[in-house]
């Protein structure tokens, strides 16, 4: 895969030579040398090993796709560079004799078969016929990137050789897809050493990877959906000068080597070793659940290389060669019965030759002890917490209390002291988990009652009666940047309103995301409301698109969503949803062409809603790990926390709202709980030498408004204040590029050097920005004056839907989170104290992020006023903002703003949707009990 003092000189990262060699027929072994066999420790993964040449330098030995020959280089004596060869295989005969392919001239490299046993090499012999010049040593250990390096195509017979690249730049490292024969190749054709893939015949070429540093080697998976790969990625600084000053010479120095994976076509790039070795020579089993490879692992200075296999996930790391010196390049047969590699065992005395070996493969398992890592912990949380059996943690379902006791235990084993309440794990607070419809609720329209199997109320309905005209108002919607107005010329004061369900389909109404955000109910709700209604009824009765299609029939009838814990709350008005079969008799009597008709029949509606709501007792977490060399200038904690529940089974919140299943919540948040685990565990080994206590937190409740989060500040408000920082691990499990973002570094003066050592010190790529507001739990703390962080690996499209499960969790990538989070931890920890900073430039947190125009800069409590009350509870304002300047702080609970009654977070919201930046309105505040009226003046929203 690379050039010949590359390929079999991998041990000369240490200062080793190459002695002179020869490519010998394979008749039998060298003349003193010991005879090929397995050492006991590998006996567990191979079997029947069989040498296919017998002295020289033999590597890279790749199977053509029916199993029955290998591809390899080598080189005879008096030969400065490799040639390619070919060999048939035989499980049941000897060795055969191999028969060159490439004409002899140049250097020659990296040969591959294709599907339909043509092969392929790189070779330099269009620049001439001599080998090149070897690279200058003096400069260190370094390989050659020679840019006369081109990939070409020849028959099984070496004949018809046929040039696929023609880029200035090296072309070599490639491999061949099975399915359809197209390449995956290393160039520096645009001035950095990149992965491209093309066609089989050479054309349409893409690139795959642009990080600076080294990608080569590169080999698919068995279907082809796939890539692995080794890659030397130098740090910002220094490191990549002097990368960039070699690569201008033609050179590289990738000392060190990890593995990683992507999709074939190179996005969701993950970095799979973190093992600070010269790892190479990648492939993925058959199967394609791991990876095996070569590295100087455990002892990245030895010489000793071996096999090694790590699940695609990061986890199970596996040492599957002892024999002592080389073995590497290993390449499973296509059916995965049989391993080539290469190795320098079976080597007479005062030879340094390298062979090519076949051994049976056995399998994983086998009864073989793997130690237990850090990555492998991590997934065996994740899959525990995100177990169907436990419905997705909502906080209406048996399993987030089964979650939360399992988390209890686990504190338990690392030997955590408990920290919650009564001398326990546990932090009880109050949530929500039903609703009730009262079975004397009724509707009634035209005088006549709507069946109790046709009708259900909302859990944001509020309760009461009504009793005035019905009024039809299109499907409820209004939005100005449409210019979409359904109550325009429609009086609804004093009225209950019937509007239709969801939002049109097509024309303006195109995009699926406003579609859902116009059709959201809550809303509706909200502007029914603020316009005099008594009530709001809601029907799924879709109109059709304009223009509408000859064959065009209205969809079947979604079900009707009944009062749920997840949305529960008061609009304000009673809010119920209709079959159309109960609105059917009435519908004619009210439209005429979609709209209220002139001269229609008044029909008169009634109802009646009682809602009860039924109440348990969530829980946090909450584990203390006790300094060991306490300090009076470190007397309050540092606090690492995560949240536990999810969506349960979907609901309001989800991106899948037809799916009534389990959300699994693997990323979200089981990952972020296991690595809190993982980082309790490495503290806890430490505790002799920690200068302040360490505040273990699980959170509940975080899905339905930080309402754990919010609890604990609430309720522990001096053990709060006193402590350095917060540090959130919400969504760390799907770490890709070897990038975290890390949020809240504008809390904190330090939190920019600080974050940045600790990122170089665990060769992480970190994205810092933003005050500590935000959609999860450091955001609680935050707005009690505390330094936060906030680690999350970034959204994807499994974001609250059933499909977040365990098998997507990269244990690698959360392994390296650990690592880093622990070293902020013991960084902050050692501190008197940190800079506490406001926020003042971040994007808006959760509350004001469903503004589209104007911003408030409020920070909601989402637990909300005490006693259930209405309004909207302020647990900070951003420094500069429109509140702050108006007046507001921390602790107001805000109950209209400009014509609007705020009675929700979601109230909030619509208002502000509907506001304009520069518009000045009056807010109505409570502040200790008394109404406050403050000016205030909109400003631009930032997202």
């Amino acid at each position: 895969m690379r050039a010949t003092q590359i390929t079999f000189c991998a041990w000369t990262l240490l200062g080793g030579a190459c002695a002179a060699s020869k490519l010998a027929e394979p008749v039998g072994p060298l003349t003193g040398a010991p005879a090929a066999r397995l050492v006991p420790e590998e006996a567990a993964y191979l079997s029947d090993l069989r040498q296919l040449t017998f002295g020289g330098e033999n590597a890279e030995a790749y199977w053509a796709f029916d199993g029955r020959a290998l591809s390899f280089q080598a080189h005879r004596d008096g030969e400065g560079c490799d040639r390619i060869y070919r060999m048939p295989f035989d499980p049941a005969g000897p060795a055969l004799p191999p028969t060159q392919i490439s004409s002899g001239k140049g250097a020659t490299t990296c040969a591959h078969y294709f599907p339909t046993g043509d092969l392929l090499y790189a070779s330099t012999h269009l620049a001439g016929d001599a080998c090149p010049p070897r690279p200058d040593m003096s400069l260190g250990y370094v390989w050659a990137l020679y840019d006369s390096y081109d990939i070409f195509k020849v028959k099984a017979d070496g004949s018809g050789t046929r040039r696929l690249t023609t880029s200035k730049g090296y072309d070599a490292e490639a491999t061949v897809c099975a399915k359809d024969g197209s390449i995956v190749f290393t160039s520096t054709r645009d001035g950095d050493i990149e992965l491209y893939r093309m066609d089989a015949d050479g054309g349409n070429v893409k690139r795959l990877t642009s990080t600076v540093g080294y990608d080569g080697g590169a080999f698919f998976n068995a279907d082809c959906s796939k890539l692995v790969w080794r890659a030397s990625r130098p740090l910002p600084g220094k490191q990549q000068d002097e990368f960039r000053s070699l690569l201008a010479r033609g050179l590289v120095r990738p000392s060190k080597l990890e593995l990683w994976i992507a999709n074939a076509d190179g996005t969701e790039a993950m970095q799979l070793t973190y093992l600070d070795s010269a790892s190479f020579a990648p492939f993925f089993h058959p199967d394609g659940t791991f990876i095996i490879f070569s590295s100087n692992h455990p002892n990245p200075r030895g010489r000793e290389f071996d096999l090694w296999t790590i699940r695609t996930n990061g986890t199970d790391l596996r040492r599957i060669t002892h024999a002592p010196g080389f073995d590497g390049f290993p390449h499973f047969s296509p059916d995965g019965r049989w391993l080539a590699f290469s190795s320098n065992r079976a080597t007479a005395p005062g030879r340094s030759d390298t062979n090519l070996f076949v051994a049976r493969w056995q399998g994983l398992g086998r009864g073989v002890a793997v130690a237990d890592t850090p990555a492998a912990r991590i997934v065996r949380t994740v899959e525990k917490l995100a177990d169907p059996a436990w419905q997705g943690r909502g906080v209406e379902t048996d399993g987030l209390a089964q979650a939360g006791a399992y988390l209890e235990a686990e504190l338990r084993k690392i030997g955590v002291e408990p920290a919650g309440d009564e001398g326990g794990f546990r932090q009880k607070f109050p949530i929500t988990i039903g609703v009730d419809v009262d079975p004397t609720s009724f509707v009634e329209l035209d005088g006549q009652r709507v069946p109790s199997g046709s009708f259900s109320a909302l859990g944001f309905s509020g309760s009461g009666t009504a009793r005035a005209p019905l009024v039809l108002a299109g499907y409820g919607i209004v939005d100005e940047s449409l210019h979409v107005d359904d109550y325009a010329g429609v009086d609804v004061k004093g009225k209950i309103v019937l509007v239709r369900r969801f939002a049109p389909e097509g024309g303006k109404f195109a995009d699926a995301g406003q579609r859902r955000r116009l059709g959201d109910l809550r809303r509706k709700a909200f502007l029914a409301r603020e316009r005099g209604a008594k009530a709001l009824l809601v029907v799924d009765w879709p109109l059709p698109p304009d223009p509408a299609p000859a064959d065009w029939k209205p969809p079947g009838e979604a079900a009707l969503l009944a009062a749920s814990a997840e949305s529960a709350g008061d609009a304000g008005i009673p809010v119920v949803m209709l079959r159309r079969s109960s609105v059917e008799p009435v519908m004619a009597l009210l439209t005429l062409a979609g709209k209220t008709a002139a001269k229609a029949k008044a029909v008169a509606a009634g109802l009646n809603i009682k809602l009860a709501f039924k109440k348990s007792d969530a829980f946090n977490v909450i584990g203390r790990i006790a300094a060991g060399k306490p300090s009076p200038a470190s007397a309050g904690p540092l606090i690492i926390g995560a949240h536990y529940d999810h969506l349960g089974l979907g609901g309001r919140a989800s991106l899948a709202p037809d799916k009534h299943q389990p959300h699994l919540g693997a990323d979200d948040n089981a990952s972020g709980t296991a690595t809190v685990l993982e980082i309790t565990r490495a503290l806890a080994a430490r505790r002799a030498d920690l200068p302040r206590d360490i505040l273990v937190m699980f959170f509940s409740g975080e899905e339905t408004g930080l309402l754990g989060s919010t609890h604990f500040v609430r309720a522990r408000e001096a053990q709060t204040k006193s402590a350095v920082a917060m540090l959130n691990l919400d969504m760390v499990g799907r770490l890709r590029d070897n990038r975290v973002q890390v949020l809240g570094t504008d809390s904190a003066a330090e939190w920019a050097v600080l974050v940045a050592a600790a990122c170089d010190g665990e060769h992480i790529g970190c994205a810092t920005k933003g005050d500590g507001f935000g959609p999860s739990d450091q955001a609680a703390f935050y707005g009690a004056g505390v330094p936060v962080l906030h680690f999350f690996t970034g959204s994807h499209s499994d974001y609250h839907k059933p499909s977040d499960t365990a098998d997507k969790i990269n244990g690698a990538g959360a392994a390296a989170v650990a690592r880093l989070v622990e070293r902020i931890a013991l960084t902050a920890g050692a501190r008197p104290a940190l800079t506490y900073r406001k926020g003042t430039t971040s994007p808006m947190g959760a509350g004001d992020a469903r503004s589209f125009s104007a911003s408030l800069g409020t920070i909601p409590d989402y637990v909300g006023p005490a006693g259930g009350k209405p309004g909207v509870l302020l647990s900070g304002v951003r420094a500069g903002g429109a509140a702050e300047q108006a007046g507001m702080k921390r602790g107001d609970v805000l109950v209209r703003l400009g014509r609007n009654d705020i009675r929700s977070v979601e109230d909030l919201g619509y208002a502000l949707n509907g506001a304009k930046p520069g518009e000045t309105v009056t807010a109505v505040i409570i502040r200790d009990g008394k109404e406050m009226k403050l000016t205030t003046t909109f400003q631009e929203s930032k997202r």
